[in-house]
Formats: C-alpha cells, structure tokens, sequence
C-alpha cells in the first residue's frame, strides 16, 4: 500500500449514531467496540464497523466519559493511534471511502468528548 491512499476524501467529520443517516454522510464508520444502547442492529446505517480504532477496553473505561479526563485521554488515544497498525488501519478505510466523505459514527452523548473528534483529526492529519 502506498504511503498516500489514491482517492483522498473530502472531508472526516463525526455523527452520533442516534442520528438520522443523509446522502452527505459519503462513508459511514462504525468507530465504537460496543453497540449502542437501544439501536436494533438494522438501524444502524454504516459501510463498515471498525472496531479496532475505537479506544482500548482499559483507556475507554478510564476514560469513562468525563469531561475532566480529556485532556489524559485525548494524548493516550493519540499514542495508541500512532502505531503503524493503527495508521495500515486508517489509510484502509480511506482507501475504501474512495474519495467520498467519510462520517464516524459514535454512541457517546457528549458530541466535545468524544474518541470519534479525536480519530477524525487523526486521519485528517495523514496528508
């Protein structure tokens, strides 16, 4: 695979999974290990559920939502991120957007705090 994917997408944004999908979604990612509370597995839309991008089990429970352990968690994914596992993994799912938008799809209330926003500058930042 080439350092740089053929097919750049637009744009890496976020949406909570509890939200409605739209055409201007382009490719929809699943970035949680666990399914989200009350969604029926056909409700979810999404191209491909990534779980191995999500956090891992020990830093998703540290971090355990709250606010005041952003600045920790948010420096722990980034390394966790930086392997070169983690970035074969993103520049697949950029491939496989084929230049389309891609959208991460998350269950976490807090649309500020959020693993997704993190993962998203993430791959943005491959270029």
């Amino acid at each position: 695979m080439s350092p740089h994917p053929k097919s750049r997408p637009r744009d890496v944004r976020t949406k909570r999974a509890y939200e409605k999908a739209d055409a201007g979604d382009g490719y929809r990612v699943f970035v949680d290990r666990l399914w989200p509370r009350g969604i029926a597995k056909n409700e979810l839309t999404f191209d491909e559920w990534s779980k191995d991008l999500a956090p891992s089990p020990p830093l998703r429970k540290w971090f355990g939502h709250k606010a005041e352990n952003w600045k920790k968690f948010r420096e722990s994914y980034q390394v966790e991120l930086s392997t070169p596992e983690q970035r074969r993994r993103m520049m697949e799912l950029i491939e496989a957007a084929q230049g389309q938008p891609i959208t991460l799809i998350y269950a976490a209330k807090d649309p500020d705090h959020n693993h997704a926003l993190i993962l998203a500058e993430e791959i943005n930042g491959l270029y």
